[in-house]
C-alpha cells in the first residue's frame, strides 16, 4: 500500500479494504453459473479500470477459460483496447452495451458472438438506471468496477478524466470494487456530478451556459456497497491521434464561412453558440478552423474533448469547455499535464446523461457537427452499419447532439476509396442502407465539395441541393439522372424513388469492390 494511495482514501473507515486484484479474481467465478452484469466506469479510453480487467483476463487466459466466463458488460462508451478488446479475444464477453471500439470486439458483434446494443448515450444512461438492461436482476448490476482519483470523507467516489455512465453503474451496482489511479494527478474539482432522479419526479436541469456547475464534484455513492479497493498504477491509453488531410480542411474551411454567413445574416451570434463536434480528422480540422477563425468568446457544449480542444483553449478563442471525457492521444495528454491547472479551470466533466441530454443541448442552442458514414439525396444519415449490415462503433451521441441541435451539420468526404477503386465508394446515395438520423433532423450537410443549407427546402429540393454541393463529380451525373427517372416513374412523388434501383451502387460494391458501376 503506498502514501499516496492512503493519502487518496480520506474515509479511514475504507481502509482495511485494500487489497490486490489477484485476491478478486475468485469472486467472478460464479459467472460459470450464471453470466454476471458488470459495470466499468469510462468513457472513450480514459478513466476505465485498467487492473481489474487485465487481472481477470490474464486468469482466464492463464486457466483455459476462454468461452467459460463470459459477462455482460455495461460502459458508458468505449475504452481501452487492452481490456475489452482483450475480453473480446478471450470469448469473455456475452452483451455489450451500448458502444464500443476495436477489432477484436468488433468481430465478434459482427460473426455474432457478442450480443451488442446500441443506444443514444444519454438514454442509455437514464434507461440503465430505469433497470431496462438487467430486468432479470431486478434492474441492478452484480458488480461496479470504477477507476477513481480519491475516496472523500464521507465514502463518495471522485472520478477521473471520464465520467460518462459511471454515476448510474454506481448507483445500481450491488458491490463495487474502485480502482484508485495514484499514477495520475487527481481530476478532483473538475467534475460536475447531477444525480439522474425518476419519473414522475424529474428535476429541471439548473444549465443555462456551458460554464454552469449544478452538482457535485463526487459521485454520491452508498459506501457500504464498496467491497474492495486496488491501487492503480496505469495511465490511460489515449485515443490516437486524427491528423488532417486536404478533404477535411476543405470542409471545416466551407464550415468557418457558413457560419461567418450566418452571423451577417443575424441567425447566429458574433460568438456563435456553444459547440459540439464528434471525433475524428473531419472533428479535429473544423475545431482547428474555428481557432485560426476570427470568433471569439467561444464554447463548447460536446461529448469529449480532443487534442484541437488544446490549443482552441490555449489561444483565448474559446472560454469554456463542458463535456464527459478528456479523449486525448498520448501526446495530447502531455500536453494537458504540463498545463494541467489553466485546462482544469476551463473544463468541466459531466454524466454522459447531462453532457448529451436533449433538454439542456436545446435549451442551450448547441451547434451539432458530427461524421456519419454515408448520407443520401433526401438528407437521411447512416453513422452506424456498413453496407447496412457490419457494426462499427455505435450511434454514440451523435442522435443526442443533431435532433436538439440549434443547427444540426453531418460532414463527411464525398467518396472514400475501396480496396480496388480509389473512388470506388459514394458518401452520398439515392439511399442509406441503415438510418440512424433521419431527414427531419438535420439542416447541413457538408463535403469536401461544398456545403448544402437544407433548411427550408422540400425534399426534391434537398436532393437536387445535396447533389450540387456535394456529390463527387465521379458520381454526381448518375445521381441527378436517378433523381429524374424516379421523378418520372413515379410521377413526381414527395420522395421519388426507384425501388429496383436504389441500391445499386451499393450491390456493386459489394460484388466488384467499387459502386462505379459504369466502370
Amino acid at each position: 500500500m503506498s502514501e499516496e494511495l492512503k493519502q487518496r482514501i480520506r474515509d479511514k473507515s475504507l481502509v482495511h479494504l485494500i487489497t490486490t486484484p489477484e485476491k478478486l479474481v475468485p469472486l467472478f467465478a460464479e459467472t460459470v453459473k450464471r453470466t454476471l452484469n458488470l459495470g466499468w466506469s469510462g468513457f472513450t479510453p480514459v478513466g476505465y479500470p485498467k487492473v481489474m480487467p487485465k487481472t481477470i483476463a490474464d486468469y482466464v487466459e492463464q486457466n483455459g477459460l476462454q468461452g467459460k466466463w463470459k459477462f455482460n458488460l455495461y460502459v458508458g462508451a468505449s475504452t481501452g483496447a487492452e481490456s475489452e478488446d482483450r475480453w473480446a479475444s478471450l470469448k469473455m464477453i456475452d452483451k455489450r452495451w451500448p458502444y464500443q471500439t476495436g477489432k477484436n470486439i468488433s468481430k465478434g458483434i459482427n460473426c455474432g458472438e457478442i450480443r451488442m446494443g446500441d443506444k443514444h448515450l444519454s438514454m442509455f444512461a437514464q434507461d440503465l438506471l430505469y433497470g431496462f438492461y438487467t430486468k432479470e436482476q431486478g434492474g441492478k448490476l452484480d458488480y461496479a468496477i470504477v477507476e477513481a482519483s480519491a475516496i472523500t470523507e464521507d465514502g463518495n467516489i471522485v472520478l477521473a478524466g471520464s465520467v460518462g455512465a459511471t454515476p448510474e453503474i454506481i448507483a445500481i451496482a450491488e458491490k463495487i470494487i474502485v480502482e484508485v489511479n495514484t499514477a495520475l494527478p487527481s481530476f478532483e474539482g473538475m467534475h460536475d456530478i447531477i444525480t439522474a432522479d425518476l419519473p414522475p419526479h424529474k428535476k429541471i436541469i439548473p444549465i443555462t451556459k456551458a460554464g454552469d456547475r449544478a452538482g457535485t464534484t463526487y459521485v454520491p455513492t452508498d459506501k457500504s456497497k464498496i467491497i474492495a479497493i486496488v491501487e492503480s498504477k496505469m495511465k490511460d491509453s489515449g485515443r490516437a491521434l486524427r491528423g488532417t488531410d486536404e478533404d477535411s480542411q476543405r470542409i471545416a474551411d466551407h464550415i468557418v464561412a457558413f457560419f461567418s454567413d450566418e452571423v451577417k445574416a443575424g441567425r447566429l451570434p458574433e460568438n456563435l453558440l456553444p459547440l459540439q463536434s464528434g471525433v475524428g480528422s473531419i472533428a479535429n480540422a473544423v475545431v482547428g478552423g474555428l481557432t485560426d477563425s476570427p470568433f471569439e468568446n467561444l464554447t463548447a457544449y460536446t461529448e469529449v474533448l480532443q487534442d484541437t480542444f488544446l490549443p482552441f483553449l490555449d489561444s483565448g478563442k474559446c472560454k469554456t469547455i463542458s463535456c464527459s471525457s478528456l479523449s486525448l492521444s498520448e501526446e495530447g495528454f502531455e500536453i494537458w499535464w504540463k498545463n494541467y491547472d489553466f485546462y482544469r479551470s476551463k473544463v468541466i466533466l459531466r454524466p454522459q446523461q447531462i453532457s448529451n441530454h436533449p433538454e439542456v443541448i436545446r435549451r442551450l442552442g448547441v451547434i451539432a457537427m458530427n461524421t456519419p458514414v454515408e448520407f443520401d439525396i433526401y438528407a437521411h444519415a447512416n453513422s452506424t452499419l456498413v453496407s447496412g449490415t457490419n457494426m462499427l462503433n455505435g450511434i454514440g451521441g451523435s442522435g443526442d447532439f443533431l435532433r436538439n441541435g440549434y443547427l444540426s451539420i453531418m460532414h463527411c468526404p464525398s467518396a472514400r476509396p475501396s480496396k480496388t477503386d480509389e473512388l470506388g465508394i459514394s458518401c452520398v446515395v439515392p439511399k442509406v442502407t441503415h438510418v440512424d438520423h433521419t431527414e427531419h433532423d438535420l439542416d447541413v450537410l457538408v463535403t469536401e465539395q461544398g456545403l448544402a443549407d437544407l433548411r427550408g427546402l422540400s425534399p426534391k429540393d434537398r436532393a437536387r441541393v445535396i447533389i450540387d454541393k456535394c456529390a463527387h463529380p465521379e458520381y454526381k451525373p448518375y445521381l441527378t439522372e436517378y433523381l429524374e427517372r424516379a421523378e418520372e416513374a413515379t410521377k413526381r412523388a414527395h420522395e421519388p424513388h426507384i425501388l429496383t434501383e436504389t441500391y445499386k451502387m451499393h450491390i456493386n460494391l459489394a460484388e466488384k469492390g467499387t459502386m462505379r458501376f459504369w466502370k
